[in-house]
């Protein structure tokens, strides 16, 4: 039996690096990616186990955002709460942060950073007396680890919904490719693939499969490394078969009349230049982490290997997951474009991972707009290729419409691994052919 455990050990570690399973040996690097190894956070009206609901909501206010408050108090969903767990990050990006970080520092004007190799550029506690810890908090999420150094998505089924009615209106099945073309950590080639004349550090790729209609449209973004210079996206429309480029005001767009602008993707798809980030606190809330074997999942969709989140609540627009009470750092973000549609975003970004969960987004005039959920997995509770990569997965999104009563969901099959993701489909002349 203990070979076969150490067999096992063996093999996670072979997988995009090993997960944390050591600690940091910098006290200001453990600090940040253990935040739970004395304990994890406490809140005297929150219980593992207990169902929030409207009746008792009043009382775990404090653990709650006021969008998911609201929503709870008004009967749209319950939650249940989960137990606290430590989402180990990859070792390899560890280690990177340890050996770098002490030499960076932010440049002179929004969207310069100096000093930067690899792994999380600012693992101090930020402070709120500190004018830059936003901004620090924006370069921890650019940088950060979410799909790894490369990772995929299929199928990844998006679905329109009616709140009121409960209706279904539209489901789109499509692909999602992630690569990380600079900084790498743990996937050669590393740091950097090459050639990359015009230093991309990002690739996004997405490809819809069905319905008929919009089949075959794909998106693809270059993000670079240079935070101040505009992304390149473009968009092949398949019942045109020709390819256009997409103009920076189409970022916030809506996104194939989905709930979701280009813009929104992961949480923030956009550059730090664009927005004036203030950190507004640390607080402890309940966020959508959880381990996804362990949940109740879906028949819809499923596929011999894998089962989805299901969903339930008003309209059936929240993941149905355990939620746990999280450590975050509390992040306003105001567009410096004066006619952005939107005048802020309130993002909670999970101190561990530095992932944003939980998002509230508000209209011109100030109302709230738009709820985001993003839930993640633990990866050692989710499809095998996961396991040991210390990267945790997207597994459901939620972004609800408060004002239009309306939401979309996102069902993910996400796989860490960057084979699925090879260089080639991001460039662009490969959209003809469908990469």
């Amino acid at each position: 039996m203990r070979n076969k455990l150490l067999a096992a050990v063996a093999a996670a570690a072979l997988c995009l690096g090993t997960a944390g399973l050591a600690q940091a040996a910098d006290p200001v690097v453990e600090k940040s990616f253990y935040p739970y190894k004395d304990g994890v956070p406490t809140n005297p009206a929150i219980k593992v186990g207990m169902v929030i609901n409207a009746a008792n909501v009043d009382q775990a206010k404090d653990a709650l955002d006021p969008a998911m408050y609201q929503m709870i108090k008004d009967g749209w969903v319950e939650i249940k709460v989960g137990p606290t767990t430590s989402f180990d990050l990859n070792k390899s990006y560890v280690d990177a942060t340890e050996k770098s970080y002490k030499a960076v520092s932010l440049g002179d004007k929004p969207g310069d950073i100096k000093g930067y190799v690899a792994g999380r550029p600012f693992p101090q506690e930020p402070s709120l007396s500190d004018s830059h810890a936003g901004e620090k908090i924006a370069w921890n999420y650019k940088y950060g680890i979410n799909y790894g150094d490369g990772g995929f998505i299929g199928p990844f089924y998006w679905t329109y919904r009616n709140m009121a009615s409960g209706n279904i209106e539209r489901v789109l099945k499509m692909n999602f490719s992630f690569l990380n073309f600079m900084h790498r950590v743990a996937v050669a080639p590393m740091p950097n693939i090459a050639p990359n004349p015009s230093e991309m550090y990002r690739g996004i790729y997405a490809k819809v499969l069905e319905p008929q209609d919009v089949a075959d449209t794909q998106l693809l973004i270059h993000r670079y490394e240079d935070d101040t210079k505009l992304d390149s996206s473009w968009l092949y429309l398949g019942f045109q078969r020709r390819v256009r480029k997409l103009s920076t005001g189409q970022i916030t767009d809506s996104f194939l009349g989905s709930d979701l602008m280009i813009e929104d993707f992961e949480g923030y798809n956009g550059k730090n230049s664009d927005m004036k980030w203030t950190f507004k606190g640390t607080r402890n809330i309940l966020t959508s982490f959880y381990n996804h074997n362990q949940m109740e999942l879906a028949e819809e969709h499923a596929e011999p290997d894998y089962k989805f989140v299901g969903l339930m609540g008003r309209g059936n627009c929240f993941p149905k997951v355990t939620y746990q009470l999280r450590k975050v750092f509390e992040v306003e973000a105001v567009p410096a474009d004066p006619n952005h549609p939107i005048s802020k975003r309130i993002m909670y970004f999970d101190a561990q991972t530095m992932y944003a969960t939980r998002e509230n987004i508000y209209d011109r005039a100030g109302k709230l707009w738009k709820t985001f959920i993003i839930g993640k997995s633990d990866p050692d509770f989710h499809l095998p290729i996961n396991k040991g990569t210390g990267i945790a997965i997207d597994d459901e999104f939620s972004m609800i419409d408060v004002q239009a009563g309306h939401c979309t969901t996102g069902q993910f099959k996400a796989q860490m691994d960057p084979a699925l993701a090879p260089a080639s489909r991001f460039a662009v002349d490969g959209l003809r052919s469908g990469n």
